[in-house]
């Protein structure tokens, strides 16, 4: 649904969603509430994952622009069927469970334009559970360091970013739920700018229910997040290990000849020849990493912002 007839919407606000038929109208009209007082033109488009209930029907009696995938593909697979199909110049994303509060758009919206994306951090009075938040502790400081900048929040799903940026990164988008995490380190590898707006979530709506397994996705995402730091920024990952590798061997070569009396031995040299491997690996994979951002960028020219 567009604000105003006949013109181009200015913001599109993407929302994925599945089995969230009993929520799903309060949200969007809550969100049509508040984008409507906000300059130029929006829609709301809300991406049903192959829901089995209302979802669909409700979205859509309630004003949404909705998108149906025939059968559950997941969390980022929605966000990216949002995106190709957005007409605004700034994208906002956002859940359908009711935790991000749609008050809170201005305040992420307003700051697009000196920033490139901004993202909706947890402040302290989010109404999260503690496992969650420990969760989310680890993953900020490994991105802090993959990325070289303090990364406040990186698994929150609410963000605006120029439309133009969010395509530039599409292809590299995962279908489940760590596309926050992905375009947040493309952003900051691709140079542009990267914000924060602290805001309170709240809890998800009493009528739905997480599709997040606590065990299983966390190891998942773990794995997503070593992925992600050996694809973003390969040296950060391999320089450390090849050290590591190499003080290893080192050592054990000292060991035995002051300890042991014997020469340094083969496991020592094989040792040292590996952490100097390692290193080689990773400056070749740093790069190929260089290359594809660049690639990424020659492929997508800049437009001008409206």
């Amino acid at each position: 649904m567009t604000g105003n007839k006949g013109q181009e919407p200015r913001i599109s606000v993407v929302i994925p969603a599945y089995n969230e038929g009993a929520g799903i109208a309060a949200v969007i009209a809550n969100i049509r509430n508040v984008v409507g007082r906000l300059d130029g033109g929006y829609e709301i488009i809300v991406v049903d994952d192959g829901s089995t209930d209302e979802t669909a029907e409700n979205a859509g009696n309630a004003g949404a622009r909705v998108i149906r995938h025939p059968y559950n593909i997941g969390n980022g697979a929605a966000v990216k069927t949002g995106i190709r199909h957005a007409h605004g110049s700034i994208l906002v994303t956002m859940d359908a469970d009711g935790q991000h509060n749609p008050e809170d758009i201005p305040l992420l919206v307003n700051r697009i334009g000196a920033y490139d994306m901004i993202v909706g951090s947890r402040n302290s009075a989010s109404d999260t559970a503690a496992h969650r938040d420990l969760a989310n502790l680890v993953f900020n400081s490994l991105a802090s360091y993959v990325s070289g900048q303090k990364i406040e929040d990186l698994t929150s799903g609410f963000r605006a970013i120029k439309t133009r940026i969010a395509r530039q990164f599409l292809y590299l988008f995962p279908n489940k739920f760590s596309y926050p995490s992905t375009i947040t380190l493309s952003v900051v590898r691709a140079g542009y700018s990267l914000g924060y707006e602290s805001i309170r979530f709240a809890r998800r709506n009493k009528n739905t229910k997480s599709k997040i397994k606590p065990l299983q996705d966390g190891i998942r995402f773990l794995m997503i997040i070593l992925k992600i730091a050996v694809f973003y920024a390969p040296l950060k990952v391999f320089a450390p290990l090849s050290l590591l590798i190499l003080l290893t061997g080192i050592a054990y070569g000292l060991m035995r000849i002051f300890l042991l009396n014997a020469p340094y031995g083969q496991t020592s040299a094989l040792l040292m020849s590996t952490a100097a491997l390692t290193f080689l690996v990773g400056l070749v994979s740093e790069q190929i990493a260089q290359l594809r951002f660049d690639r990424s960028e020659s492929t997508s020219p800049i437009e001008e912002d409206e």
